[in-house]
């Protein structure tokens, strides 16, 4: 009998000392490093394998997550859009092609080479209606900061993206005439600009904020610069897809007489959401979201595809979070570090870890590009950052072999991002090689 309780006996002993070990390391290397010191700090740290949390600190307090709400986009668009995203819904009759959108971010976009709605349209010859009566939403997101709207990391939300709903402009210096020449792409006759030369090495556009009106100061060096356009809607897709696809976009209306819609697939869901996590896309977040609401909603709406998640397939997550957006520009957002460990926990079960692996970021690729170079192909992560907040959630394979789900959320801290950074990796590489 003494043997039966002795080993258990053990077993706690050994579990409390690695949590003891875990909290002073913690404590060491993230919670009193002199960056984060008089900031807020929650670690949760969670046994895959065991199902049990291995440490948490402050785990049930809410942080301004940033780009980390990214992977509560992704769970919805894996959880709803399938293997490839809806490109458009539409149905035609002998004169007219009728279309409704579905906000795919990837119609003429330099990311996509194959773009089978752009071929399904010119191939058509016909006049193309667009309605985008599922629309209900706006261009910009609650709680955005308004003046990034000339920045290429906000870019409107729309019904019928094109281009990204950017526009790059790029100079060139001839180097024997030292002419400059201003160009875009997608090619602009129907914007305004004016332009203004300045000294030095010197490129900028500004649009004015309402309006596609281009201010360009031109300068002495090759370079380019992404600038959102204003979408009004569908009106400024309807002005490219016709200079660009050559097609008729009739102003007539769809009727309303209930019609089937057919579907047309664009591309695989898992080419955008790698983009999307690799590179913090927000504009792929917003609009992986957007389309989540409109195949299971019906509409394109942020809220309501929110609200409808967390009463149903995030009814049990251990604090309900204020979530606002699909990226996680918004302030307004609030998470737990049990959230994050809880939703990437839930996507490991229900769409396997090495499909987890294949859309996060690893050590010196993506966001970690600069970090955990070390642990290539055993960190798989997101990374988050607005000034004074910063977060990394995901996984790692230790070297024992052991799946730790974690996450690291940092707030109002008043040094830049960079020593927060290095401190969750201290800590990160800490487990890698002692758990």
């Amino acid at each position: 009998m003494k043997n039966i309780y002795w080993i258990p006996g053990l077993l706690f002993f050994s579990s409390c000392s690695v949590t003891k070990q875990i909290a002073k390391v913690a404590k060491r290397e993230v919670i009193n490093d002199s960056a984060l010191l008089p900031a807020h700090v929650g670690i949760a740290l969670y046994d895959a394998e065991a199902g049990n949390y291995l440490y948490q600190y402050q785990s049930d307090k809410y942080f301004v997550p940033a780009s980390n709400t990214k992977i509560f986009s992704l769970y919805a668009g894996m959880k709803y859009l399938g293997d490839s995203l809806p490109g458009l819904k539409y149905y035609e009759t002998a004169d007219t092609l009728y279309i409704q959108p579905t906000g795919d971010p990837s119609l003429l976009h330099p990311d996509f080479k194959t773009q089978k709605a752009a071929d399904f349209l010119k191939t058509k010859n016909k006049p193309v209606v667009i309605n985008d009566i599922n629309w209900n939403d706006e261009a910009l997101g609650y709680g955005w900061a308004w003046d990034d709207y000339n920045d290429d990391y906000m870019v409107e939300r729309s019904p019928l993206p094109v281009y990204g709903n950017v526009i790059r402009w790029s100079q060139t210096v001839n180097p024997q005439t030292k002419e400059v020449a201003v160009q875009s792409t997608p090619f602009l006759k129907w914007a305004q600009t004016s332009t203004a030369n300045a000294a030095g090495n010197k490129f900028l556009v500004k649009r004015k904020r309402d309006e596609n009106y281009f201010q360009i100061i031109t300068g002495n060096i090759n370079t380019t610069q992404d600038v959102p356009f204003v979408t009004n809607g569908t009106e400024t897709a309807k002005l490219f897809l016709s200079d660009s696809l050559k097609i008729n976009i009739s102003s007539n209306s769809m009727p309303t007489v209930n019609r089937q819609l057919s579907t047309l697939y664009s591309v695989p869901s898992d080419s955008l959401y790698k983009i999307m996590m690799y590179r913090s896309d927000n504009f792929f977040a917003e609009q992986t979201l957007l389309m989540a609401a409109n195949e299971k909603l019906g509409i394109m709406n942020e809220e309501a595809i929110i609200s409808y998640l967390k009463k149903n397939d995030f009814k049990d997550i251990p604090q309900q979070p204020k979530w606002v957006d699909g990226s996680g520009l918004s302030r307004y957002n609030l998470f737990t570090t049990e959230s994050f460990v809880w939703i990437l926990n839930k996507m490991k079960t229900e769409f396997g870890i090495e499909r987890m692996k294949a859309l996060l970021p690893t050590g010196g690729k993506g966001t970690l590009g600069n970090l955990y170079a070390e642990e290539k192909g055993f960190i798989f992560a997101k990374t988050g950052t607005l000034s004074n907040n910063t977060s990394l959630s995901g996984y790692l394979i230790t070297k024992k072999k052991k799946l730790l789900i974690f996450s690291l959320l940092a707030g109002n801290f008043q040094t830049g991002s960079t020593p927060v950074r290095l401190a969750f990796e201290r800590f990160i590489k800490y487990l890698r090689y002692n758990y």
